[in-house]
């Protein structure tokens, strides 16, 4: 029959070791989603800008972002982008915690694609009419769209942005293919150490559950404050 020691997890340098991993993965969805959000709001009004070429980098940027799995944006951004850097700074980067750099900027730059198509549906969802109002006081595109549309298209848009959170969260667990010490990178590291895969493996399932859970009851609170306006 096969034993358990939960006693790893709960006291001692492997509760450590997964306490901070937990908290990297935490520190990566933070800084990740804080990052995306203004990313995401610059794309989606270049997407509605009147001017072509604009509108054309947009698209552009977004269907790289969004056709290019997770995975091969984590792989591309800590191997393959520093090759094109000076050999002094790159060595200077992989010395200096490059592997959680990394790991931000593809997690940015993949979520901030999904995000601005959510708030790009979000604008088009206000009316019409509140934007020529704007126009009508004499605001000009941007100041129409800060003070007038964005605030109505973010509370449009919160919950799919709420479901690219959660994403965002999820994906967070690839960053342990480029070494980053988050909580995936954690449990194998003490499942080696220890053998204990089962005890590891569980406190890094229960915790990216829990987490996931919460953003779901977070997307769950907003719809039922903020339903659906009948239109």
């Amino acid at each position: 029959m096969p034993s358990f020691d939960f006693s790893l997890l709960i006291a001692g340098p492997y509760h450590e070791t997964l306490l901070a991993g937990l908290a990297m993965s935490l520190r990566l969805l933070v800084i990740s989603l804080m990052l995306a959000l203004p990313l995401a709001a610059a794309l989606a009004l270049l997407r509605l800008s009147p001017w072509a070429p604009l509108r054309a980098f947009a698209w552009l940027c977004v269907e790289v972002q969004r056709n290019i799995p997770p995975l091969a944006h984590l792989l591309f951004w800590y191997f393959a982008a520093p090759e094109l850097l000076p050999e002094a700074l790159r060595d200077w980067l992989y010395g200096h915690n490059f592997e959680a750099i990394a790991a931000v900027v593809a997690l940015t730059l993949y979520a901030a694609a999904f995000m601005g198509e959510d708030l790009r549906s979000g604008i088009r969802s206000v009316p019409a009419v509140q934007f020529e109002a704007g126009r009508a006081l004499g605001l000009g595109f941007l100041p129409t769209m800060r003070f007038i549309i964005l605030p109505q298209a973010l509370r449009i848009a919160t919950p799919p942005l709420l479901s690219q959170t959660l994403n965002l969260w999820k994906n967070s667990s690839l960053a342990t293919v480029i070494g980053t010490a988050e909580l995936m990178y954690a449990a194998a590291k003490v499942e080696t150490e220890t053998f204990r895969s089962f005890e590891a493996f569980a406190f890094a399932t229960v915790c990216y559950l829990t987490v996931s859970l919460a953003i779901g009851a977070l997307a769950a609170w907003f719809a039922r404050r903020y339903p659906p306006r009948s239109a």
